[in-house]
């Protein structure tokens, strides 16, 4: 009778299947990570449609503006290319507070997470003054905005 040896796994080929496993959960935690990239912008590239359509109204509008007060010019056309860079900026902004909220998790330099507050929220503040100061100079009012999504005139 011939003694039947088991056969046990080595230490390297059970290191080796560790190393495996850890890859597979490597490369499952990789493609959720870039599953969730793509939605991240795919929504940023929503926004930055809906930003360009808004611009081009809001420029129509401040242009309607000058026209009505018989104001013509580089120097007016200037002007409202900065107050739409501004507009482009704040919806920037604005999602970005909307994305991170007021506060968000960072990690530090040690590896430690810390709480920080949004830049963006004091950003916008700066970049909402600038645009009224510009408004101002132009002697023009804030253009009416395009109903968000959802939201519908009450006015019949």
């Amino acid at each position: 009778m011939s003694a039947k040896k088991k056969t046990s796994k080595t230490k390297q080929e059970k290191e080796l299947e560790k190393k495996v496993k850890t890859l597979e959960n490597n490369i499952v935690n990789l493609e959720k990570v870039q599953e969730k990239l793509k939605e991240k912008q795919l929504k940023k590239e929503e926004n930055d449609l809906k930003i360009q359509e808004k611009i081009e109204i809001i420029k129509k509008d401040l242009k309607e503006q000058l026209i009505a007060q018989n104001r013509f010019g580089e120097h007016f056309n200037d002007m409202i290319d900065n107050y739409l860079f501004y507009v482009k900026l704040k919806e920037e902004l604005q999602y970005d507070i909307k994305q991170k909220g007021i506060r968000y998790e960072a990690k530090t330099g040690n590896g430690y997470l810390t709480d920080k507050p949004n830049e963006s929220v004091k950003n916008l503040i700066n970049v909402t003054t600038e645009m009224r100061k510009i408004l101002q100079d132009l002697d023009l009012k804030e253009p009416d905005e395009p109903p968000e999504e959802g939201e519908e005139d009450d006015l019949l």
